[in-house]
């Protein structure tokens, strides 16, 4: 049951993850940084302590009493993350969404489920999964199998995305030479955020500590098996000011640059439902790692969440695309192929499931 309720918990948060976007299309007459900042303010400043205070009684206390040097690295690989986030749209717009976003997430999927257990191959830490754990171990070969897969699955939903482009692109005969495709720029930029975006996940590891002292302290008055279900929330109140710093001086500098500070006043436009559908997206987007950690502390190994998790993501973000209807009009053959790649990616899903569930 622990290890249903984990796939169930990534699963909530990678639908979070793949739904948070809709509710800025409602935003109307804001440039894309005013409400993007606007959201984000919810998503890292916000609610994350506002969760913190819920579910972890005196969480200020366990970090005001962390170690400096956790603190430092947690907030920097936050930080990181942050920059990450932000060349993602760069990589979209030099190789486009479908290709961009499939080796952005593929990088992301694969170095953040397999990094911190190549760290831990080098510096041993009790309770930490090792690469080479995972790699000599049976229900480790099946983790390691299981992200392969998905990484097959991820490709083979680009694949369907390119062939889609290319038939959109056709189909219009002064669209056919894109000036913004770029592929060697492209995949630089493509890398260089795959691998920073993987850094949230190191985020969470560097700051372990506050979530083992939040699950001692419940373990304390709930003594029992398992883990406390919300202990990672105080290391997302640290993580995510990293975040919330490099989102905010990008920001910034667009509203300096466009001249859009006057969104945040305009009266001409919706003011009320702009902060309302703004402060839903950056709520429903915190959900999707509130969950993470929930599902993390079920199944209690890093590589395996964080691998369903993107998982989770890329499928339930294919599945908006279907039923928003971005493939109508698009050839049979497409569609096919978009489909043999969610039904991949779940297949993997099952395997890393299957792999936890002898550990």
């Amino acid at each position: 049951m622990q290890i249903i309720f984990g796939i169930i918990f990534h699963f909530i948060g990678g639908f979070a993850s793949g739904s948070f976007y809709i509710p800025y299309k409602k935003v109307k007459g804001w440039a894309w940084e005013s409400f993007w900042i606007v959201g984000g303010l919810f998503s890292w400043l916000i609610v994350p302590p506002l969760a913190a205070w819920l579910t972890i009684p005196h969480f200020t206390e366990i970090i005001t009493a962390t170690n400096g040097q956790i603190l430092f690295y947690t907030y920097l690989f936050g930080l990181l993350w942050g920059i990450g986030g932000l060349t993602y749209g760069l990589g979209v717009r030099y190789l486009g969404v479908s290709l961009g976003s499939t080796i952005i997430l593929g990088l992301c999927a694969v170095f953040g489920a397999l990094i911190p257990s190549v760290y831990y191959n080098f510096f041993p830490e009790k309770g930490k999964d090792t690469f080479s754990m995972l790699l000599h171990s049976h229900w480790g070969q099946y983790v390691l199998l299981g992200i392969l897969i998905c990484v097959i699955g991820i490709i083979i939903c680009g694949k369907a995305g390119t062939m889609k482009e290319n038939e959109l692109i056709a189909g219009k005969a002064d669209t056919a030479d894109n000036k913004d495709y770029r592929f060697g720029l492209g995949i630089f930029v493509a890398i260089v955020s795959g691998v920073l975006s993987a850094c949230f996940n190191f985020g969470l590891e560097a700051g372990k500590d506050m979530a083992n002292h939040a699950n001692e302290i419940w373990k304390a008055s709930h003594p029992g098996p398992g883990n406390f279900l919300f202990r990672n929330n105080v290391t997302y109140v640290v993580l995510l000011w990293g975040g919330l710093t490099t989102n905010f001086v990008w920001c910034m500098i667009l509203n300096a640059r466009n001249k859009t500070f006057n969104n945040y006043t305009d009266k001409q436009q919706p003011l009320l439902k702009n902060y309302i559908f703004c402060a839903l997206a950056g709520t429903t987007w915190f959900l999707q790692f509130f969950f993470y950690g929930m599902g993390e502390s079920r199944l209690g190994n890093g590589a395996s969440s964080w691998i369903l998790h993107m998982a989770f993501i890329i499928l339930v973000a294919n599945i908006w695309g279907l039923l928003l209807k971005e493939w109508k009009g698009v050839s049979r053959k497409a569609i096919i192929t978009v489909a043999a790649g969610i039904a991949t990616i779940i297949i993997s899903v099952l395997i890393v499931g299957y792999g936890n569930s002898i550990k």
